[in-house]
């Protein structure tokens, strides 16, 4: 997010806005405020300000663009909203979380939408469906840190864990100290992910 702000409000441009688009609004921003027409004008440090803001902003913006990305974290899906899914998670609405999610057009999928569903998959135990999620979502956006974090270390505890599981499920019933330690570390971390904090001294 480019200082707090909306990039999407910096440019004044559409969310669904074509890269194309987003280059005409950026050069015409570049036209109102670049410093070059504020020589020994007070207001020349106001315009260095503002093309930076405006440069930062387009960046993000080509940058989501071109990961096939409609919006990045900081909007909601255009097919639904994630913050509300992710509320649901967090609060322990498994199925409505998943309800809304399976309504989505699968066409109209995005990072964020396999990341949510990864999420409902690992709440409900089904660690292989949350990793091959995790996966995705990391794929479509490799950029994005909270992806990648879910990813790795969900593929630390299938891996140590796992194998040999069939695919969906997890049942362990000799679960010793060290594999209650790394589930609790897991589990902190999603929840961090989703605004919570399992256990508040990591």
């Amino acid at each position: 997010m480019t200082n707090g702000k909306d990039p999407y409000v910096v440019l004044g441009v559409q969310r669904s806005a074509s890269e194309e688009e987003v280059k005409a609004a950026y050069k015409e921003l570049v036209k109102k405020y670049h410093p070059d027409q504020y020589e020994g004008n007070p207001l020349k440090d106001v315009a260095n300000e503002k093309m930076a803001e405006i440069n930062q902003a387009y960046d993000e913006i080509i940058n989501n663009i071109r990961n096939g990305e409609a919006s990045s974290r900081f909007s909601a899906s255009a097919n639904f909203d994630s913050a509300a899914v992710r509320n649901l998670i967090q609060t322990g609405n498994i199925t409505e979380a998943d309800n809304v999610l399976s309504r989505v057009d699968p066409a109209m999928r995005d990072a964020e939408w396999y990341f949510l569903k990864g999420s409902v998959c690992y709440k409900r135990g089904w660690f292989n469906e949350a990793y091959d999620n995790f996966s995705r979502a990391s794929s479509i956006n490799p950029g994005n840190a909270e992806y990648a974090a879910a990813l790795n270390q969900l593929g630390s505890q299938r891996n140590g864990q796992m194998n040999g599981m069939p695919s969906g499920y997890y049942q362990n019933k000799n679960v010793d100290a060290a594999s209650c330690c790394c589930d609790l570390i897991c589990l902190d971390s999603c929840c961090e992910c989703m605004g919570g904090d399992l256990i508040p001294c990591c």
